[in-house]
């Protein structure tokens, strides 16, 4: 009997080890893996420049306190700040600990400002946003938050895609609207350019932060740096981590100068965020990530893949509703509860996740290969066929 707590619905399966796209389980079989432990695994299983960084860095210091200069870290901000439109960073270990530090940085802005009053923060009803306790009030989510009272207060929600309700819901208390740039959780639905353009002028007519999640989506799942860059928008605070860290414990907040101007000494911090480990990691990853060509190329195989899983849908339009996403965060939405084919694919060899909607999330490396891609597609036109 294991000792872990039931809080996982965990299959019965578990892995030795892993290279590139695939997993092997500890019964000896190969999984093609497009989960990648939720979007996290930006370069794939055991990638040889993150084994040698990793390797490299652990003889030297693995941990500091952030009472003295981190130089691993120093790189690393400077080189998200050169890359993005932020100018100052604070690293963490995990998306809800960069998104607690999103909301706290809001808040401590408008403190700092004079407006104590001007502290909520308005989402979108039913995202996602972490599990700590602030974070799953911020995700406005009944499901997430019954029996966890009493109720955190200072989030305000509205609908997707209802402006009139997100108009409405802003108030003179409103410090930020805080959204992700593509709701993962929620069912792959991606906030189109138009939308994004419009949140930005909402919050300079309302003179209020915008706060765009992209923990899973960001760090060039989409083809982009940030799912937000097309947009040609700048918002004022982005938490990341996921593929920022490649399956290290690697998160950050990213904020322009003015939140920034915050969040002076003794107004946050954490006793592991920004270790030189995960700094030494989080720069290779970048390293890779900013080759020339990667993102091209990731944009250039979801291209691929996106049309490969359009063509499925127009062969089985009775199984198949809709092919949604963005770049390699792909959703795969069925007319029907996707469980049973989750577990079909699962059965053939190829591992996805659910999301809400009847939404199979696909989630490769970003250095997936088209061979790959097309073994995927073969095991999901074979589960159509069973499924038909």
């Amino acid at each position: 009997m294991s000792a872990l707590a039931k809080n996982y619905n965990r299959r019965k399966i578990s892995f030795n080890y892993g290279k590139g796209s695939f997993l092997y389980s500890t019964n000896g079989k190969k999984y093609l893996d497009f989960v990648q432990g939720i979007a996290v695994n930006s370069l794939g299983h055991a990638n040889p420049y993150l084994i040698k960084a990793i390797h490299k860095q652990a003889k030297k210091l693995w941990h500091v306190s952030n009472a003295f200069i981190i130089p691993e870290g120093e790189k690393l901000a400077t080189r998200l700040a050169k890359k993005t439109f932020a100018d100052f960073i604070i690293f963490q270990n995990s998306g809800a600990e960069a998104t607690e530090a999103a909301i706290k940085a809001a808040r401590r802005y408008f403190y700092s400002i004079g407006k104590p009053n001007k502290n909520r923060i308005l989402c979108i009803k039913n995202s996602f946003h972490g599990r700590t306790l602030a974070t799953i009030y911020a995700s406005g989510s009944k499901k997430m938050t019954e029996g966890f009272g009493p109720k955190v207060d200072g989030f305000d929600h509205f609908e997707f895609g209802n402006h009139k309700s997100l108009k409405k819901s802003i108030t003179n208390r409103t410090a930020a609207i805080m959204v992700e740039t593509v709701m993962g959780e929620g069912g792959i639905k991606v906030i189109p350019n138009w939308c994004l353009k419009g949140l930005r002028k909402i919050c300079n007519e309302k003179k209020i932060l915008l706060i765009l999640d992209e923990v899973q989506c960001g760090i060039g799942r989409s083809g982009n740096f940030f799912a937000f860059e097309s947009s040609k928008i700048k918002p004022d605070i982005v938490p990341i981590a996921k593929g920022i860290g490649g399956g290290f414990p690697l998160g950050a907040v990213l904020m322009n100068k003015r939140v920034a101007s915050g969040m002076t000494v003794g107004t946050h911090g954490s006793t592991f965020g920004g270790n030189p480990l995960a700094m030494s990691v989080g720069n290779a990853v970048l390293d890779k990530i900013f080759e020339k060509g990667f993102l091209t190329n990731v944009k250039k195989v979801s291209k691929y893949f996106h049309s490969e899983l359009s063509k499925l849908k127009k062969d089985f339009p009775k199984i198949i509703k809709e092919v949604r996403g963005i770049g390699l965060l792909i959703g795969l939405q069925l007319h029907n509860d996707q469980t049973k084919f989750i577990q079909k694919l699962m059965d053939n060899k190829l591992l996805t996740i659910r999301a809400a909607e009847n939404v199979i999330r696909i989630l490769p490396p970003l250095n997936v290969k088209k061979q790959e891609i097309d073994m995927a597609i073969k095991i999901i036109k074979k589960v159509c066929l069973i499924q038909r």
